[in-house]
């Protein structure tokens, strides 16, 4: 053995292992490249542990982080490894700092048995605790199976490279075809983002924190303000006619697309925006899109962050496929998740709101503080065409059906109607829609409700 003074061994520590992809990728996250490493000399037996865990500046603000090791163990998680992350989430925790997850590990430590698996466990068990408590981002930069993938996707946002494989079946991966792939994540809703490198999943990372608070007692920092421009087209020009310039980051763009999520800037505070989009499905909501909505919202407000709604939707899909795949449940998740959130609730009823989709998302089932619809919006309960067969079955053939239609939308589907009976706070323009829903924000910025004393909510399935 060398002996050496405890300068040269730092220096030769610092050398040996400065340089691994995992030391890089926290170097990537945190402002300037500068972060305080914790337990930097922590050990399993001969080898080091396998993780690096640090905390530092990410954009000004205070966040605890962990990237596991690839090349100690293959990044094995074993009870050493565990060890140092769970003083992370602890530190998290007591603090009320954000974690981000940076995963890139073939497993559990095999040579350690059961140990392994409940090393796993204690680190599920606190990520379920500060859940709601800190934002939790993942990033998912080589492999990720097993429990992993289970504790990587307890996160609030799952980011994830390209080339990087997600499954938790670890034999799966192996195989041939799409399993675990990031494209199949992105898919099915698993992740809500794909970047083509690992440094474009980081970095997009410290972007999502830059939008949400420290924690769920805080408030998202505040931007300068840029005013709305009208870019895109179709749902994303509706989008970007209400958020402040070149601010929207969408989430988990691969699924349910005809709904879009994602945070923006409204007045220079965060938001979370939900826009359905009327040029998928005839304008009608997916089971796949209500789900998105629903886990969005409820993110929205585990952190309180204000939730503005773009709705134009003619009601729900409910077709033969749809309805096997269980868009009931799926809908009654979306209405549930709008009616216990607590935060503050702007919609924007800038096309179609027909029905439930209107109950659930603006009506009084979704709580909603503001409503607000333009000019030309179509609100009733049910549509047009229906409409005209229930109510003017005496005057079908003496009128044409299409004139019919059209004075059932200028008088009962009229948002000046829905005004007239309190449904609607304001009728506006559409150029008028980002300076109305500022001015809404503004008004109910400092909400407050209490709620019933109970454990939680019991979501639909």
């Amino acid at each position: 053995m060398d002996c050496i003074n405890g300068f040269e061994r730092l220096a030769k520590e610092i050398a040996a292992i400065g340089s691994t992809e995992a030391y890089k990728r926290l170097s990537m996250l945190f402002d300037d490249g500068s972060y305080t490493e914790l337990d930097r000399f922590a050990k399993n037996g001969e080898n080091g542990c396998g993780v690096v865990t640090a905390y530092g500046n990410v954009n000004g603000t205070g966040v605890y982080a962990f990237s596991q090791d690839v090349s100690v163990l293959s990044g094995a998680m074993g009870r050493a490894q565990a060890a140092k992350i769970k003083k992370v989430y602890e530190l998290a925790l007591s603090n009320g700092t954000p974690v981000v997850g940076i995963y890139d590990s073939k497993g559990a430590l095999a040579e350690e048995g059961i140990d392994a698996l409940n090393a796993y466990g204690d680190l599920i068990a606190l990520s379920g605790k500060i859940s709601g408590v800190v934002p939790q981002i993942s990033v998912i930069a080589g492999t990720c199976v097993g429990s992993a993938a289970i504790l990587a996707n307890l996160a609030d946002v799952v980011i994830m490279a390209k080339d990087a494989k997600l499954s938790v079946n670890s034999a799966a991966i192996t195989g041939d075809g799409n399993t675990g792939s990031a494209e199949s994540a992105l898919k099915n809703g698993t992740v809500a983002v794909v970047t083509d490198t690992v440094e474009d999943a980081v970095s997009d990372a410290a972007v999502l924190l830059s939008v949400m608070p420290a924690n769920n007692l805080s408030v998202s920092s505040f931007s300068e303000y840029t005013p709305a421009e009208v870019v895109g087209d179709g749902v994303y020009a509706t989008v970007n006619s209400v958020a402040d310039g070149d601010s929207f980051i969408e989430l988990w763009y691969g699924f349910g697309g005809c709904a879009k999520v994602g945070f923006a800037r409204v007045g220079g505070n965060a938001v979370g925006i939900v826009a359905t989009d009327p040029d998928k499905n005839n304008s009608k909501l997916c089971g796949n899109g209500a789900s998105k909505i629903a886990r969005f919202v409820r993110l929205c407000d585990a952190f309180s962050i204000p939730v503005v709604t773009l709705l134009d939707c003619a009601g729900f899909m409910g077709d033969a496929d749809d309805e096997a795949d269980g868009s009931v449940k799926s809908v009654a998740s979306l209405t549930a998740a709008y009616a216990e959130a607590t935060t503050a609730k702007v919609t924007v009823i800038t096309g179609k709101a027909y029905g439930a989709p209107y109950t659930a998302m603006a009506g009084s089932a979704s709580g909603a503080d503001v409503v607000l619809a333009v000019a030309d919006s179509v609100i009733c309960a049910l549509e047009p065409m229906t409409a005209v067969q229930f109510l003017y079955s005496d005057r079908l053939g003496a009128e044409k059906r299409e004139d019919l239609e059209k004075e059932y939308i200028l008088t009962v589907g009229s948002p000046f109607t829905a005004a007239e009976n309190g449904a609607v706070t304001d009728v506006i323009t559409a150029d008028e829609i980002a300076a109305k829903t500022i001015a809404a924000l503004d008004m109910i910025s400092s909400k407050r409700v209490s709620t019933l004393d109970k454990k939680h909510s019991n979501m639909p399935f």
